[in-house]
């Protein structure tokens, strides 16, 4: 039975961080679109991608810790 809860958690953290670097790369796709779009407004999009995948990763990594505190 523990064998069965250490790979539930392995594929929660699996999960945790396939999720969060599909987000982090549509975040960047879009900054790109409008940076694309309105050059002159590149400083303002890249700071607020750039916080946007840290609040990501940190989220991501909160979650992969979880999710491997479960093997133990």
């Amino acid at each position: 039975m523990e064998s069965i809860g250490a790979g539930l958690a392995a594929i929660g953290a699996g999960l945790v961080v396939l999720g969060a670097g599909l987000g982090i790369g549509r975040i960047g796709g879009s900054a790109a679109e409008g940076i694309a779009r309105q050059p002159e407004a590149s400083g303002k999009i890249q700071t607020a991608m750039i916080v946007s995948a840290a609040l990501i990763e940190g989220v991501a990594l909160f979650g992969a810790v979880i999710a491997l505190l479960g093997l133990g």
